[in-house]
């Protein structure tokens, strides 16, 4: 029996020592894990900071291009516009050239702007009213200096 007793305490000890070393064990399988863990986790953000100063340097280097483009884009934009207007000033440009060759438009522009009369007509003026007495009040002012006549128009300007 002593046998017994002393086999089973030897048990109780080599268990006891199985499941120290058994935690031990689970311990350091842990810790080598957690340790490959921060391994995977240092190196994935070293890559992530490497992707990241790639992405970077590519919006960087592509932000100056891309600003040129749409400036540029802007400027072909403009110039069509400005090449339109042209297009349709040159088209009135040349209507008002074939006008300009019929001589009932000239004889009626030269009535207009030089108040020409055909020959057996007899031609009319017409005077404003105001325009007449502002050629009076004219008249009156040439005999001041001339400065005050500058000085009388920029005070009468702003009058309705």
């Amino acid at each position: 029996m002593a046998r017994k007793n002393a086999g089973s305490g030897g048990d109780r000890f080599s268990t006891a020592t199985r499941l120290r070393l058994l935690g031990e064990q689970t311990a350091a399988r842990v810790y080598r894990s957690q340790n490959k863990r921060q391994a995977r986790r240092s190196r994935l953000t070293g890559r992530a900071a490497f992707l990241a100063l790639i992405v970077c340097s590519l919006v960087v280097a592509l932000a100056y291009p891309m600003r040129q483009y749409v400036s540029q884009r802007g400027e072909i934009a403009e110039q069509q516009e400005r090449r339109k207007e042209a297009e349709e000033q040159v088209e009135r440009l040349r209507d008002e050239k074939a006008r300009l060759q019929d001589d009932m438009y000239i004889r009626k522009l030269a009535r207009e702007h030089l108040h020409y009369v055909a020959p057996g007509e007899t031609g009319y003026t017409m005077i404003d009213p105001e325009a007449a007495e502002q050629r009076r009040t004219d008249q009156g002012s040439a005999d001041r200096p001339w400065y005050s006549n500058v000085w009388e128009g920029v005070d009468t300007a702003d009058r309705e």
